[in-house]
């Protein structure tokens, strides 16, 4: 008999009796996780294989089992293979609605409103980054839930099936397996094959086959397979978890080859939420007992607690050394920005060190880091400081004083600047959301402090994970670089930065809770937020609440035309608040926590100072708030101060805005 074909016999049988099998290399790994499984409380089934030489581990790998949300990238196959024949338009738009919100795991229920439209594939990116139950709906309501049982049977996965909508089990296409397995069904083989042949872009074509893979690497869920490997370590998975069934599986990138990993685990008899769950726990086990197997010599972290990178680092630091690389090799050849730093960039780094009298060691520390000079993120080249900095932008002449204002918004107010007299509005008192004009108050707050005391403005500005994770509009800040507090105010207001708004909660909220002679919070960014309140309620912002720093949609965070009046009023009376929200753009330098430098550049979203006159002040886009804007013109000497809030779009906000200054000025005659 072949080999090959007796291996295989001897691998379905070991796996339908229950038994560990491994093929090709010692029984260190079964040994390790065979006691594991037998003393965890629950049905398991697991299946492993080395996607380089071809090894395997499995552990009733043909078990079917339960997928919770697992099932979700076969969906994520289906819609794809749809997407290519043409069955579906690439360019289509999802509008989501009341009747498929679901609850569950998420993002859409609770954060976008009825009436949202959103491109089919940022839809199923939800489905896999957040694992959305209502996106996973609004995907199955395309491609059917039949065609995704078809094509998997079509495949050869007939296990492999999802049985209806998530929460819709009256919509059951076979009524008795969501009864014994729910959402979806499958086995650890068949996870396994499905991903290599993934992983060898044999799903569909290429070009989908890269585009699915980008959606399971953003997975944001670290509780199982990757709870104890490195952050840096470059995967693409998918989990699910209810309350008896906790399952990932998924693609890991390693030093001595990749990975695929499938872990079903099934009556687990421990159901509870959060970090100590013993399902949970066995997955993250496996996983890094897999990863330690096959890489004998370590897996090396993608930085160091000093900031070194090393060979297996990946991600947009390593394809930022690359250019760096490349733009400083002289005579040598380039090697590929691909963000993964293995022998061909460690050989470019030690010729670098070599060239440069830095001990050749592949390794890049501060020294090297130093050498190399100023990193680019992005592939376009970022110019110094000094040279943005002096860029002088022309501005369209000033709006005439003529005409009659038409007012889409929601609502608007004008206020005269000295007295803050409202000469006009339309609901100015209602409250409402009001995105990142909410950045006003952050950043008014933070200059507050340092009017008091100078020296402030140059305190350093540490970016955390928590700061750099923050979703939304960025200053582009990574975790772990350093920027003053008076730079950082640029990247907090020009590009409205939610992560310049969080660090900077984080590095002054404590500060103003002693102030007020509060005791701390353990999370400082919750006394910056209480400071907000307190100073809303000292400026008679009577309908004005804040939840966050950012404008981020917040159940009870909002405010009104006629605060954001109030509150701008304090601000510009401020020269730095005032020079601030002025800059059309603004150059900047950030240091990593290795000392490596980088430059930034800032640019205004204000579109109304393109013109003479205006001189802020800050917009706000999200879909509950619409477009935003508060803004204030001046002419000889006097000010003006319009709000709009709840603008169908960038273009509305604008036109609006620049109507009621144009009548506001006519008011003031």
């Amino acid at each position: 008999m072949n080999s090959k074909i007796l291996i295989c016999a001897i691998s379905l049988l070991a796996s339908q009796i229950g038994l560990p099998f491994s093929h090709g290399y010692s029984a260190d790994l079964q040994e390790k996780i065979k006691p594991w499984i037998e003393s965890h409380a629950g049905d398991v089934a697991v299946a492993i294989k080395n996607l380089k030489t071809g090894e395997t581990y499995e552990f009733k790998s043909n078990d079917v089992m339960p997928t919770a949300s697992l099932i979700k990238f076969p969906i994520l196959i289906e819609l794809y293979r749809q997407l290519e024949e043409g069955k579906i338009p690439k360019d289509r738009l999802l509008k989501l609605t009341k009747e498929e919100m679901v609850p569950g795991s998420g993002v859409l229920t609770e954060h976008f409103p009825a009436g949202t439209q959103i491109p089919i594939e940022g839809i199923a990116r939800l489905m896999i980054t957040y694992s959305d139950n209502t996106a996973t709906n609004m995907i199955l309501d395309q491609v059917g839930i039949q065609p995704v049982v078809d094509t998997m049977k079509k495949m050869g996965y007939g296990e492999t099936r999802v049985h209806s909508k998530s929460y819709r089990r009256d919509l059951s296409v076979d009524p008795e397996r969501s009864v014994k397995y729910g959402l979806g069904s499958t086995t650890a083989a068949d996870m396994i094959s499905l991903l290599e042949k993934l992983y060898k872009k044999e799903i569909v074509s290429t070009q989908a086959s890269e585009t699915m893979l980008k959606h399971l690497s953003t997975c944001d869920d670290r509780s199982k397979l990757l709870r104890f490997l490195p952050k840096s370590m470059k995967s693409y998975h998918k989990t699910g978890a209810v309350a008896n069934v906790r399952t990932d599986a998924g693609l890991f990138e390693t030093p001595m080859g990749t990975l695929a990993i499938a872990v079903l685990t099934n009556n687990n008899k421990d159901q509870t939420w959060g970090d100590e769950n013993a399902a949970e726990i066995l997955c993250g086990k496996i996983g890094l007992a897999a990863v330690e197997y096959f890489n004998p010599k370590g897996i090396a972290p993608a930085e160091s607690n000093d900031g070194t990178l090393r060979i297996g680092a990946t991600g947009e630091l390593v394809e930022a050394l690359q250019r760096a690389l490349n733009k400083n090799r002289g005579e040598a050849s380039a090697i590929s920005v691909d963000g993964d730093f293995g022998p061909g960039t460690e050989g470019m780094v030690k010729k670098f060190q070599a060239k440069n009298k830095i001990p050749e060691t592949g390794m890049v520390d501060a020294a090297t880091w130093k050498a190399l000079g100023p990193l680019q993120l992005d592939k376009d080249d970022v110019p110094p400081p000094d040279v943005v900095n002096k860029i002088v932008i022309d501005r369209l002449p000033a709006d005439p004083l003529t005409g009659v204002p038409y007012v889409s918004s929601k609502a608007w107010a004008i206020a005269e600047g000295e007295s803050g007299k409202i000469l006009a509005s339309s609901k100015g008192d209602e409250k409402l959301d009001i995105a990142s004009t909410t950045k006003i108050m952050t950043a008014w707050l933070v200059i507050r402090e340092c009017k008091k005391d100078p020296p402030v403005l140059d305190e350093v500005v540490t970016f955390s994970k928590r700061a750099d994770d923050t979703i939304g509009s960025s200053a582009t800040v990574r975790v772990g670089e350093k920027v003053s507090v008076r730079e950082l105010l640029y990247g907090l207001m020009l590009p409205s930065g939610n992560d310049a708004s969080v660090a900077f909660g984080e590095h002054f909220g404590s500060r103003l809770a002693k102030a007020e002679g509060k005791k701390p919070n353990a999370d400082p960014l919750v006394d910056f937020i209480s400071a907000m309140n307190r100073e809303a309620k000292r400026l008679g912002m009577l309908n004005t609440h804040y939840i966050n720093t950012s404008g981020l949609t917040a159940e009870g965070h909002k405010s009104s035309c006629e605060d954001l009046i109030k509150l701008s009023r304090e601000a510009m009376n401020d020269d730095l608040f005032r020079k601030v929200v002025s800059t059309r753009q603004h150059g900047a330098q950030l240091t990593g926590i290795s000392e490596y430098t980088r430059n930034i550049v800032w640019s205004n979203t204000n579109p109304l100072l393109k013109s003479e006159g205006y001189i802020g002040i800050k917009t706000g886009t999200t879909d509950a708030a619409g477009a935003c804007l508060v803004s204030c013109s001046e002419r000889e000497g006097k000010r003006l101060y319009v709000v709009i809030l709840g603008a169908s779009g960038s273009p509305a906000r604008e036109a609006d805005s620049r109507n009621l200054h144009r009548y506001g000025w006519s008011l003031m005659k």
